[in-house]
């Protein structure tokens, strides 16, 4: 098992439970050895004859449960995290009150855990691990054991520490919806190896892998707000390659992250008229993988050349040659339904 990962944004190890996620996650904290070595930037943590110990690797560790101090209070867990970080030397990049506002702690400083929601007693937990002045945050299926609600509630922090925090995450998941959502970086990981690594949009669009077999196979695709559709609760999403008319109300300028299922595109040689589909884009095919018995996974390159962001589209065999596609043809992607991640 090897790997290089991004020191900046989510990388996110991916698999079934059992394939070695969390025996990553603890080999990088110095819980684990590896069978090998670990750098962390230039700094080495493990090689031949060196073994730097988990209590002088600059990480912080967010487990499945909070395992928060049930006799301190919110402020004074949080304290725990900065105060242990200060007497071991560490520079204060990340803030107290920052981290509060960040993870929307203010109503919750004087409680005590034992009056805390899952999800609020998570977003503690996060905050501690934060304020510990890490080099390396790591998480181990941070939203396993909340429910529904409470993970759609915390959601939202995550990604604000994604776009406000420039410390890298190493975060386990066996979650796809959440991959999708959080990910910069992905890791496929199976029977305790590698599988692929890349970036999350390149990983998820390559026809030769699982993710894009699977019956919820999707895209992500990345934009920004262009506009909106006054009276018809929609906004125009620019792509590289491309606009999308998309359900929701956001700011002109605002990034998005839009997921695109596989089996809501479908594919035709000309512009579609007289259609409910709003959105209907050039590409051309790029690859395709049979998916039995009947089905066929069709990498899509937005554009006239096709040099955009990728789509994958599912479609039948029999349309697949009933339209006689092929490798470079150019089509029109009629995307039926898009949604914010």
């Amino acid at each position: 098992m090897g790997f290089t990962a991004p020191g900046r944004g989510i990388t996110v190890l991916f698999g079934h439970s059992g394939c070695g996620k969390t025996t990553v996650l603890r080999c990088v904290a110095g819980l684990n050895r590896l069978p090998g070595s670990l750098q962390v930037g230039e700094d080495i943590w493990q090689r031949v004859g060196y073994f730097r110990p988990t209590h002088r690797r600059p990480i912080g560790y967010v487990f499945q449960e909070a395992s928060l101090f049930p006799h301190l209070s919110v402020r004074d867990n949080l304290e725990f995290g900065r105060r242990r970080a200060l007497r071991g030397g560490a520079a204060a990049s990340v803030g107290f009150d920052e981290t509060v506002a960040l993870l929307g702690l203010e109503r919750l400083l004087s409680r005590a855990p034992t009056h805390l929601s899952g999800g609020e007693r998570q977003r503690v937990a996060m905050g501690r691990a934060l304020l510990s002045q890490p080099r390396l945050l790591l998480m181990d299926e941070p939203l396993a054991a909340l429910d529904r609600f409470s993970k759609e509630e915390i959601l939202p922090y995550l990604e604000r520490l994604h776009t406000g925090l420039s410390i890298p995450v190493l975060y386990v998941s066996h979650d796809i919806h959440e991959v999708e959502r959080l990910a910069d970086h992905l890791i496929l990981l199976r029977d305790g190896a590698v599988q692929a690594a890349g970036p999350l949009t390149a990983l998820l669009a390559d026809p030769r892998l699982p993710l894009a077999r699977a019956p919820d196979a999707a895209s992500v695709l990345d934009g920004v707000v262009a506009g909106a559709e006054p009276g018809y609760g929609l906004i125009r999403v620019r792509l590289r390659r491309g606009e999308l008319l998309v359900p929701g109300e956001r700011s002109t300028g605002e990034l998005l992250r839009l997921r695109v299922g596989a089996s809501e595109v479908s594919l035709g040689r000309r512009p579609p008229v007289d259609t409910s589909i709003l959105n209907a884009l050039p590409c051309r095919v790029l690859g395709h993988e049979p998916v039995p018995p009947y089905q066929v996974t069709v990498l899509l390159g937005l554009g006239e050349a096709g040099d955009g962001e990728r789509l994958l589209a599912r479609i039948s065999r029999k349309s697949w040659d009933a339209l006689g596609l092929a490798e470079g043809e150019r089509v029109y992607a009629r995307v039926k339904a898009v949604s914010l991640t």
